[in-house]
């Protein structure tokens, strides 16, 4: 006979322990979670732990790796008195069947040792999980599950642990929480420091419970695009790079620091990428296991460059960001990159240099324009409700005119954080405008035809602040501003997806004075003193 207790397993709690002695004790009667009693169909040969999310870490879903939950199980079983057996069991998504899946696992981890069927086993579980393994025929014992009707427990779960060591003043010091948890996880706990981390990871506003930034981006989309553009952004900056310690932050991909690898003046360089994002984060050790770094120097690292620093103090010759900082303005809030660009200077050695490559919104933001958008480019009939199929909305959205766009985009743009697009239409001269700030039809522009991620693009403002803003915030953090730090209008962009599509416009009594197109791109480099 033999007992599964599937679980995530991140804290081990005393209450668990004296559950399985209990169930383990000679001529033990054994309750379902139907409150039926029943005797097992034998002595109970082992115990097996489904670790499940075992590939997810670092989030505050998934807080410890594997091998750290893997060392707190070994010690637990210590004391049961039969042998442990623990397995990993990788996140495969949202999985009806993830039961049959989990026993198809061990059955192939152990190489058919342990082929788990209701009639040779009873599973461990006090939660959804375990109508999985019901529907296939097992015998659930309910643990901390009290009653099943109303989800009332006898006693914490082991998240509700998890929950209290993040939100606790001192939880080295809670006692009344010590005793609630196995002394085998408060080793581990303790010894690696995972309450402080726990609590990070719980703080952190910017990043959601599974570690990214928005659950509405297509990183099929996303990877393509960084790689397309890799090479470009690193021709931008490369004049600029220092050899020595050289960190990318916010790395997506790694399609720059690829690109620096094969620089030959970096060949005895060391190469620190840092990604918050998990799934962008898990493609980067992909890449690497696969030699795409010319570089065998290339280390990453998942975490929040907001919340601390990255790298040590005066460590870095080098940091490049691209496309990092708008989000973090977007996602997070203003003192959150103000704390990031000071915790960048803090990082880097005197003389190294901070490249930030990222869009900026227009000087002169809050003033007024006029903005003439094409109508017959497509259709004018937007759809009374969006299609939620992100296919189907970049099929409805590519679709519409330029203008008819305009529409979709001002009812959607930031609204989650509560902003509101203002504009009028007007005549002037003849012809149909509108009338908006200069940094609100910026925002249009440069956001109009990313389509593929429609929803996750419009959380974020690109303009918010404009070059002299950023020479503002970066003096006062102590940089010096490299004379070669500048903004442009891409090219590109200009020729492709502006004109012909879009003018400018200021008034000048009854006449219109065309602007330029607003700048697109800025390449910020500050050099710590």
């Amino acid at each position: 006979m033999y007992l599964l207790f599937p679980g995530r397993h991140h804290l081990l709690t005393a209450f668990q322990h004296q559950y399985l002695r209990s169930l383990l004790a000679p001529g033990a009667a054994w309750t379902d979670i139907d409150g039926n009693t029943f005797r097992p169909g034998g002595a109970v040969e082992a115990i097996l732990f489904a670790v499940t999310s075992a590939n997810h870490s670092n989030t505050r879903r998934n807080p410890l790796p594997f091998y750290l939950r893997a060392i707190a199980l070994e010690a637990f079983g210590t004391g049961l008195g039969v042998p442990v057996y623990l397995y990993g069991i990788d996140d495969v998504g949202s999985l009806p069947n993830f039961a049959t899946y989990t026993l198809k696992r061990i059955r192939h981890e152990s190489e058919g040792r342990f082929d788990l069927t209701p009639d040779n086993c009873a599973v461990v579980c006090s939660t959804g999980v375990g109508a999985g393994y019901e529907e296939l025929g097992f015998r659930i014992l309910p643990a901390e599950l009290e009653d099943a009707a109303s989800g009332r427990c006898r006693a914490e779960m082991p998240w509700d642990l998890v929950e209290a060591v993040a939100a606790s003043a001192d939880w080295r010091a809670d006692a009344a929480l010590r005793a609630k948890i196995h002394p085998a996880s408060w080793r581990v706990w303790d010894n690696y420091r995972l309450g402080d981390k726990v609590q990070l990871l719980f703080r952190d506003a910017m990043i959601g419970s599974d570690g990214d930034l928005t659950a509405t981006r297509d990183y099929n989309v996303y990877v393509r695009q960084m790689d397309e553009i890799a090479e470009t952004k690193y021709r931008d900056t490369a004049p600029f790079v220092q050899p020595g310690r050289i960190g990318d932050i916010g790395c997506a991909v790694g399609s720059w620091i690829r690109q620096a690898c094969a620089d030959e003046r970096f060949r005895e360089s060391d190469f620190y990428g840092v990604e918050v994002s998990r799934p962008l984060y898990e493609i980067c050790l992909q890449r690497k296991a696969n030699g795409d770094f010319r570089n065998p120097f290339v280390f990453f690292a998942q975490r929040n460059a907001v919340t601390g620093l990255s790298f040590d103090a005066a460590s870095m010759n080098t940091i490049h960001t691209s496309s990092l900082t708008h989000e973090i303005e977007s996602y997070g809030c203003r003192a959150d990159l103000l704390q990031f660009i000071r915790n960048r200077y803090a990082e880097l050695v005197p003389g190294g240099v901070w490249i930030n490559r990222d869009v900026l919104g227009p000087e002169g933001g809050d003033e007024p324009v006029l903005l003439w958008l094409d109508d017959r480019d497509g259709t004018n009939d937007v759809a009374a409700s969006l299609p939620a199929d992100g296919a189907a909305l970049k099929q409805h959205l590519d679709g519409l005119s330029t203008r008819a766009r305009f529409r979709v985009f001002a009812e959607g743009f930031r609204k989650a954080e509560s902003y509101v697009l203002s504009y009028e239409e007007v005549t002037v001269a003849g012809r149909a405008l509108l009338r908006l700030s200069r940094r609100d039809a910026a925002e249009f522009l440069l956001h109009k035809d990313y389509t593929d991620n429609w929803r996750s693009e419009l959380h974020e403002t690109y303009c918010a602040w404009s070059f002299s803003d950023w020479d503002e915030r970066m003096t006062e953090a102590g940089f010096r501003i490299h004379p070669d730090s500048k903004a442009f209008t891409n090219d590109w962009i200009r020729s492709n997806r502006w004109e012909g599509k879009a003018v400018l416009y200021r008034a000048h009594g009854a006449n219109l004075l065309e602007e330029p197109f607003p700048v697109t791109t800025m390449i910020f480099i500050g050099v710590k003193s």
